[in-house]
C-alpha cells in the first residue's frame, strides 16, 4: 500500500478556500471522466480506449512506456488496453527499426476513423474553457498548477512507484 505523508493542520482562515479550490478539482477531474466514458460509450469504446484513440490521432505512434506515460498508469494496464485494441482491431504494434526493443503502438485505418467520429473530446471542453481567460491568467494558473502538482507528486508515489516529474522539473525551473 502506498504511503502518503498527511498534510499539515488546516488555519481556520483558509480552510474555506482549501475546500472550494479541492471541490473544484474533484469536479473537474469527475466530469472529465464522465465525458469521456459517454462519449466513448457512443463509439462502443472504454473510457481509457478513447484516451489511446485520441492521443494516438493527435500525437502519432508511441511507444508503450511513452503512450503509459501520456495516460498516467502502468505498463501492465496499458498492455491490456492496447491487447484488447488490438484484437478489435483499432491498433498495431510495430516493432523499431533502429531498436528492436522498442515496440511502437499505432491507429489502423479502423483507429483512425473511429477517432475521427468523436470531434470534440473532454479535454477540448477545457481547452475551450482555458481560452477565455487572459494570457496573464492563464500563466498564473499554470504557475499555480505546477506548484500544486509537484507538491502532490511529492507526497505520493507515481503509478510506477516511483515520483513522476514535472513540468516544472523537466524545463528546469
Amino acid at each position: 500500500m502506498r504511503s502518503i505523508v498527511p498534510p499539515p493542520p488546516l488555519p481556520a482562515e483558509t480552510k474555506p478556500d482549501v475546500d472550494a479550490i479541492v471541490e473544484t478539482i474533484i469536479y473537474l477531474y469527475t466530469e472529465s471522466r464522465r465525458l469521456t466514458k459517454g462519449m466513448a460509450r457512443e463509439v462502443g469504446l472504454t473510457g481509457p480506449q478513447l484516451t489511446v484513440i485520441k492521443l494516438l490521432e493527435q500525437v502519432g505512434d508511441l511507444s508503450l512506456s511513452t503512450l503509459s506515460e501520456h495516460i498516467r498508469a502502468k505498463n501492465s494496464t496499458v498492455t491490456g488496453i492496447i491487447d484488447r485494441m488490438e484484437r478489435e482491431g483499432l491498433v498495431k504494434r510495430e516493432r523499431s527499426t533502429t531498436d528492436r526493443r522498442v515496440v511502437y503502438i499505432r491507429l489502423t485505418d479502423k483507429g483512425m476513423r473511429l477517432a475521427r467520429q468523436v470531434e470534440v473530446e473532454p479535454m477540448e471542453i477545457f481547452r475551450g474553457a482555458l481560452l477565455s481567460l487572459s494570457q496573464g491568467d492563464l500563466r498564473e494558473l499554470l504557475r499555480i498548477l505546477s506548484k500544486l502538482q509537484k507538491r502532490v507528486r511529492a507526497r505520493v508515489p507515481g503509478p510506477e512507484g516511483g515520483r513522476a516529474q514535472t513540468r516544472e522539473a523537466s524545463e528546469g525551473s
